[in-house]
């Protein structure tokens, strides 16, 4: 017998098929100030999160808050949300990974997951763009706490290859044919809403984070639970306590993310494009 989990998923997976009824190949998570690459999908078909059955509503802002749908190529379509749900807004886990659970029922086997993130990595500077090589979760919490849904995913879910390889290549190729510099590192999430003090930020670099924000972990941890491929991208849109010399705003964020538009909307339909051209070869093959 199907647990309710199942069924609340079929319900939201028939919804977002009876307004786009072909099959998905890539979810794309647009971060803070990065959802207007949403704007420029051919022929898109927007779904807002409030129509969505057992969806939360996103209410930061710079976050549309809707699933937006688009053929971009014959064959290869994209769900992108356009926005986010955040767990210092005082959404649970688990509506805070629903999406992710909806999107692989879609049939989505890649994730592509961006975000706003502080930069901790003094070489770094506001409006670079972050390669995210893996993760630290100090959330205080794990999406995956609680009865695990065998059909969904395994109790133990391995985490040592978090975010795909053979994406971060793509991603690295993609970067280097379009001469945008591409930095890497290691993404910590904490659980936010105030931004970290100096003496956070230090310890945070001495565990090893080149940069910080406030989600993508639950998500990527729910993906990799049911063994999806993950791309991460940080856009550095400021310097983080005792490293910027001014006091941090959410307005700065937004800013940044505009100004950084050319070249992460060039970059994302790069990587794309290699994604849907290894997808074709291993069809042909």
């Amino acid at each position: 017998m199907a647990s309710p989990l199942i069924h609340q998923l079929d319900e939201s997976v028939h919804h977002v098929q009876a307004h786009f009824n072909g099959p998905l190949s890539v979810g794309l998570i647009l971060g803070s100030g990065l959802g207007l690459l949403a704007d420029d999908l051919p022929k898109a078909v927007s779904i807002p999160y409030a129509e969505i059955p057992h969806f939360a509503k996103s209410q930061v802002e710079g976050h549309a808050g809707q699933l937006v749908l688009s053929e971009i190529r014959p064959g290869f379509s994209l769900a992108c949300m356009q926005g986010r749900f955040h767990y210092y807004e005082g959404h649970p886990m688990a509506d805070v990974t629903y999406p992710i659970r909806v999107m692989k029922r879609l049939g989505i086997h890649t994730l592509i997951v961006t975000n706003a993130a502080g930069g901790l990595n003094p070489s770094f500077e506001s409006g670079n763009l972050m390669l995210i090589t893996d993760h630290l979760n100090l959330m205080g919490e794990n999406p995956l706490r609680g009865k695990n849904t065998d059909e969904l995913g395994p109790r133990f879910p391995d985490m040592s290859e978090a975010y795909s390889l053979t994406l971060q290549a793509m991603a690295k190729d993609s970067a280097q044919h379009l001469n945008i510099p591409l930095a890497t590192g290691v993404y910590a999430a904490v659980s936010g809403p105030s931004y970290e003090t100096p003496a956070e930020v230090r310890m945070l670099q001495t565990l090893g984070a080149d940069a910080v924000g406030m989600s993508t972990v639950p998500e990527v941890t729910v993906a990799n639970h049911m063994g999806m491929n993950v791309l991460g991208i940080s856009c550095i849109t400021n310097l983080a306590a005792g490293i910027s010399p001014h006091k941090l705003s959410h307005q700065e964020v937004m800013e940044t993310g505009q100004r950084v538009r050319g070249d992460f909307v060039r970059l994302v339909q790069t990587i794309l494009g290699k994604i849907h051209a290894q997808t074709t070869e291993m069809t042909a093959s």
